[in-house]
C-alpha cells in the first residue's frame, strides 16, 4: 500500500494519458441528464467529481450506488458505469438495466464482465490499467470522468491544466504531505475519527472515512457543514475521549461556513480526545481535492501502522462477495 499511495501523482499522469486517447461515439439523442453508477473505491470518484463540476455542469447529475437504475433513465441519459474490476455485481446489474432503457452508456473498467458486455453490445468503454486494489486505483477511474464529460461537451477544457497543476503540486509536496499525515495519524490513533468539512468537499470526507475503514481497519464517520449544524451539533454534550475530530478546511471556503466551523470548534472544544485542522494546498478545486486525497490516503496508511494491521487485507469484503457468488443474480 505504501508504494501505491506514493505513486498516486504518477498514476494521475498515467490517467491523463489514457484520457487523452479516449474515442467515444457521438450521442444520437441530446443528453439531458447524467447518471454515474459505481460503488466503493470505484464509485467514490463519481461523488468527488460531482462536487467539483457542480458549478459548471448545466444538466442534472445523479450518483448511483446500488443495484437499481433510477426510473428517469432513458435515451436522453448519459450513464457512466464505473467498476475498476469490471465485475462489481451491483454495477453489472445497473449496466444491463440502462442498456434496456436505451441510455447512452460509457463504461470505465480494467476488464471483467463489464468490458465483455460492452464489447458484445457495441457500447463505449474506457479500459484502465488493472492489477491494483480499487481504492488504490482512484486516480485512474476518477480522471476519466473529466474526459468523458468533456467529450460530450458537458464541461470545458479547463480541467486539463488543473490536473497537471495538481500532479505537480503533489510531487513538490510529497515529503511535507507524508509528514503531516504521519502527525495526524498519531493524533487520531486509538480514537473513532469524525471528519467535518463543507458540503463542497463531501466526497473527500467520504473517501477519507473509507480509507480509514479499509486501510486502518477502524470505524469512522463524517458530516458536512452547514447540514450538521442543524442536527449533529446538538449531540455534542459530553466528554468522549474515544472520539477525535478532523476538520478539512480551505482558505477560500464560503465565509459563512468558515464562521460555522469556528463556532463548531468552540462548542466541542473539550469533548473529543483531540481536534485537528487540515488546510488544503493549491488554487483550483481539483488541486485542493488532490491534496486532500493524497494526505488522507497517507494518514490511513500510517494509522494502519499504528494499529499493526495489514492495510491491503480486506478478507471480510472478499468473504461477502464469495457468499453472494453462491447465489448469483
Amino acid at each position: 500500500m505504501e508504494k501505491l499511495i506514493e505513486g498516486f501523482p504518477n498514476q494521475m499522469k498515467r490517467a491523463m494519458e489514457i484520457g487523452e486517447g479516449i474515442q467515444l461515439k457521438n450521442s444520437e439523442s441530446p443528453i439531458l441528464n447524467v447518471l454515474i453508477s459505481g460503488l466503493g473505491g470505484s464509485g467514490i470518484g463519481g461523488t468527488i467529481f460531482s462536487n467539483i463540476v457542480k458549478n459548471e455542469l448545466r444538466i442534472p447529475l445523479t450518483i448511483n450506488k446500488t443495484y437499481q437504475a433510477p426510473v428517469f433513465v432513458n435515451e436522453n441519459t448519459l450513464v457512466v458505469v464505473v467498476s475498476y474490476s469490471g465485475d462489481t455485481e451491483e454495477s453489472i446489474s445497473v449496466l444491463k438495466q440502462v442498456h434496456q432503457k436505451g441510455a447512452r452508456i460509457v463504461c470505465i473498467c480494467s476488464g471483467g464482465e463489464i468490458e465483455s458486455y460492452a464489447k458484445n453490445n457495441q457500447l463505449d468503454y474506457v479500459r484502465i490499467d488493472g492489477g491494483m486494489p480499487p481504492r488504490a486505483a482512484f486516480a485512474l477511474s476518477f480522471t476519466q470522468l473529466f474526459y468523458v464529460f468533456n467529450t460530450f461537451k458537458l464541461i470545458s477544457d479547463a480541467f486539463r491544466s488543473d490536473l497537471i497543476k495538481a500532479t505537480n503540486l503533489l510531487l513538490s509536496l510529497q515529503n511535507d504531505i507524508r509528514s503531516k499525515a504521519k502527525e495526524l495519524a498519531h493524533h487520531i490513533h486509538d480514537t473513532i475519527p469524525i471528519i467535518y468539512t463543507t458540503s463542497d468537499f463531501e466526497g473527500v470526507a467520504i473517501r477519507f472515512k473509507q480509507q480509514i475503514n479499509e486501510n486502518a481497519k477502524m470505524l469512522s464517520w463524517y458530516n458536512v457543514i452547514p447540514e450538521m449544524n442543524h442536527n449533529e451539533l446538538v449531540g455534542w454534550t459530553k466528554t468522549n475521549k474515544n472520539l477525535s475530530v478532523v476538520f478539512l478546511r480551505n482558505q477560500n471556503d464560503y465565509e459563512r461556513n468558515q464562521s460555522r466551523m469556528d463556532y463548531v470548534k468552540s462548542v466541542i472544544d473539550n469533548f473529543p480526545a483531540t481536534i485537528q485542522e487540515v488546510y488544503s494546498e493549491g488554487n483550483s478545486i481539483i488541486e485542493k481535492t488532490a491534496f486532500f486525497i493524497h494526505l488522507c490516503d497517507w494518514t490511513s496508511y500510517f494509522l494502519s501502522i499504528e494499529n499493526n494491521v495489514d492495510s491491503m487485507e480486506i478478507n471480510v469484503i472478499t468473504s461477502l462477495k464469495n457468499k453472494l457468488a453462491e447465489q448469483p443474480l
